[in-house]
This record gives C-alpha cells, sequence and structure tokens, in this order.
C-alpha cells in the first residue's frame, strides 16, 4: 500500500507539568527514556518503520533540546520525498501561542496546503508504545472513515483517567467522555472493559481542514480535539471509526507486547515504565531487532567496570548500563544509567534512573531517585532514605516516594 499520500503531523509541544523537574528545561516529549532515548523516538520509529516519511513535528514548549535531538538524530532523505521537519510554533494567527491541540494544526494549515496529501495523521509526541501505523490506515480506508481514532482497552475502574470512546458493534463511535465521573459505556460484549484515546488519529485532509477552521472561529472552543473537535463531528454525523490498538502487531513483537502503551505523564508512572525495562521478559523488549528503535548515536567508549578488591567491587544487577558509563568500585541494582554516568567506590545505588554525565561520590547510598544529568554527587550523602531531608534539600519528592533531583542540582 502506497504510504505516501499521508502526511504526519507530531504534537510535541507539551510542557508535561506533572513530569516536573524533569520538564524545567525540555518539553515532555525530549525527557530521556531508558538510558539513551527520548520518549519522541517512540512515535518517530513507529512512522519510520511503518513506511510514512513525510512527517512535521510541531513544537512549541522549551523546545532547543528536543530540536538538537531531531536534528542530530533524524537525517533522512529529501530527494526521495522523505523529510522530518521541525517546525516550531510561529504564531500565525492573531500572534498567539498553540491554545489547544486543534489550534496547533490550525497554525499550520500551510504545510498541508503545501504538501497537498490525501490523509493527515495528528499523532501525540509523547507516549511509550510501539505501533506499526499501516494497519490502522488500512483499517481506516476499509472503513471509509472521515476520522479514526487509535484506543486502548482498559479496565473501566481506570476509566476517569482518559478520554473514553464509546462504539457500536461495528466500532463505529457513538460517544466521547473526557475522564468520565461516571461509569462509562463499555466495550461491547466486554462489561469489565472500556475504550482509553490514545490522541493518536487519521483525517480525511478536507475534513480535518474544515473542523479546525470552524473551529478557531469559536470563541467558546479550548481547540482541543477531544473536548471540542471529536464531540462536534459526532453531534453533525461524520464518519468516525475507532482502530483497536490491542489488534495491532508488528514485526517481532512478542505475547507481551501485545497492546503495550503507557502515559509516563507522571514521576511515578515514569519511573515504574523505566523499572519494568528490566524485567528479564518486558513488556517492552528494546532489544528487538525486527522493528528497531532509533536514536542519536553517542561517541563514547564502552561501558567500564573495575576494581574487585573485598567490598571494593564494580558492579551492576539487574540494571541497563549505557555507553561511556563507569562502574568504579560501586555498585547498582535495578537501574537505568545513562551515558557518561560515574560510580564511584563503595557507593551503593538501586532502583534509581541517572541521567546523563551524573557523578556518585564514594560511599554514597541511594534509592528509589531519579537525578536529571550533570549532577555531582558528594561522597557519604544519602538520598531517598529520608523524605523530608529530601525535601528540606529542595527535591521533589513524589506520591510513591521517588526523590528526584533537578538537572545542574548542587549538593
Amino acid at each position: 500500500m502506497a504510504l505516501d499520500t499521508a502526511l504526519v503531523m507530531i504534537l510535541a509541544g507539551g510542557e508535561g507539568k506533572r513530569l516536573y523537574p524533569l520538564t524545567r528545561d525540555r518539553a515532555k516529549p525530549a525527557v530521556p527514556f531508558g538510558g539513551r532515548y527520548r520518549i519522541i523516538d517512540f512515535v518517530i520509529n513507529n512512522f519510520i518503520n511503518s513506511g510514512f516519511y513525510k512527517i512535521k513535528i510541531l513544537t512549541q514548549y522549551k523546545s532547543d533540546s528536543l530540536n538538537q535531538h531531531i536534528a542530530r538524530s533524524w537525517p533522512v532523505s529529501p530527494i526521495l520525498g522523505q523529510y522530518i521537519d521541525l517546525v516550531p510554533a510561529q504564531m500565525r494567527t492573531d500572534g498567539h501561542w498553540y491554545q489547544g491541540t486543534a489550534d496547533a494544526v490550525f497554525q499550520n494549515l500551510t504545510h498541508i496546503n503545501d504538501e497537498k496529501p490525501k490523509h493527515v495523521c495528528v499523532f501525540g509526541g509523547d507516549h511509550i508504545y510501539r505501533m506499526d501505523v499501516s494497519q490502522m490506515m488500512r483499517y481506516h480506508k476499509k472503513q471509509e472513515a472521515e476520522l479514526t481514532i487509535s484506543a486502548i482497552p482498559i479496565h473501566i475502574s481506570e476509566a476517569s483517567e482518559f478520554g473514553i470512546i464509546e462504539v457500536d458493534d461495528n466500532w463505529k463511535l457513538t460517544g466521547f467522555q473526557e475522564k468520565p465521573k461516571t461509569t462509562p459505556k463499555c466495550i461491547p460484549g466486554r462489561p469489565d472493559m472500556c475504550l482509553a484515546s490514545m490522541g493518536n488519529y487519521i483525517f480525511e485532509t478536507e475534513v480535518l481542514t474544515d473542523e479546525v477552521k470552524k473551529d478557531a472561529l469559536d470563541p467558546n472552543s479550548s481547540h482541543d480535539f477531544g473536548k471540542n473537535i471529536i464531540p462536534k463531528m459526532l453531534n453533525d454525523g461524520r464518519r468516525i471509526y475507532v482502530y483497536d490498538f490491542s489488534q495491532n502487531e508488528y514485526t517481532g513483537m512478542s505475547a507481551s507486547e501485545r497492546g503495550y502503551w503507557r502515559d509516563v505523564g507522571s514521576i511515578d508512572s515514569y519511573w515504574q515504565a523505566n523499572m519494568d525495562l528490566l524485567n528479564y521478559q518486558p513488556e517492552l523488549n528494546l532489544y528487538c531487532t525486527d522493528w528497531p528503535l532509533r536514536t542519536y548515536n553517542y561517541n563514547f567508549p564502552p561501558a567500564k567496570f573495575i576494581w574487585e578488591e573485598e567490598d571494593r567491587v564494580g558492579m551492576a544487577t539487574n540494571s541497563m548500563v549505557s555507553e561511556g558509563c563507569i562502574i568504579s568500585g560501586g555498585s547498582i541494582s535495578r537501574c537505568i544509567l545513562s551515558p557518561l554516568v560515574r560510580i564511584n567506590s563503595f557507593a551503593n545505588v538501586t532502583d534509581s534512573i541517572l541521567m546523563e554525565n551524573v557523578n556518585v561520590g564514594r560511599y554514597c547510598e541511594i534509592k528509589k531517585a531519579i537525578i536529571d544529568k550533570n549532577v555531582t554527587i558528594p561522597p557519604y550523602t544519602k538520598i531517598g532514605f529520608d523524605i523530608e531531608e529530601d525535601k528540606n534539600r529542595g527535591f521533589l519528592v513524589s506520591q510513591g516516594g521517588i526523590t528526584v533531583v533537578p538537572k545542574g542540582a548542587k549538593l
């Protein structure tokens, strides 16, 4: 199937307030994940692996880190009609920043008009999942839909956390509720399950442009796809179908990976999704070569583990250690280390995420922590053992007890 009729627009301007302080200096899609990746790498890889090569990334909030990562990681071939373009917010209309997801597309209609695609894929850039988007496109065409929404089945008890989609027996949209307070309609034939919107859409181009133009004229609109565009299209009788993400398959997928999708919007969910990567058979397997996860390749030497003298042993267990790291006589367990992390002698770090260029001093003890990049931790420091002490030092402690040391913090 020819996929070059589709234009991809990835919404990557999210502020990510619930991930603060990890988003203090970067947009949510630029937050590191799994040691050496960024959150946005997942959606870009999904499209590239699925055969979509015309991609616009709409940025806004503190986008410098994201811009550098995309520019350095994703050279494609313009001569073959391929591009991954960064599109900063340009305040083309009324001189304001994006007011919502629909407004972001409205302010960039010029790119759609220039490309003249038959379809537009509007996807978020801040979720962790693998997906063959071509299967959703085939479903969209088969249903002759004007809009197709990707949704994931969740237990009905979780409905209040998501935008919930209601469908008939043919999976045509019949209702949409944004974080419902009452029990929503279940999936036909599955009374304990409902459908959560993933915020991923495939539009017929004319329908999308028509809807965002009309929405832009409504002073009472939040200019959001979930809150405004979809309910209005439903009321107008548009052909809207729902794609069951749990049926999506990609080359090399294991049984445990079916339907894997994580909204890493809070510190606790972000920490847990990273820790899940350390399982023997993780639900998300980063080592699958059939559906590769590409990112920027650092020119650093291999990780090194040194010293084996009585209790001075450089050791890592149940951990992921990136290139350029040196475990120098200290030990880590259930940790994820980004490049250029150094663990010095007699230090012990458990259940933690250490980002680029973190230096852990001798005899330090750290547990259940996220240490952002460029932090030097003095010898004998303890983090994650006394919540009140951590808070007094200016660190955020999440509801789940995860201590976050911000980027460049001085201890």
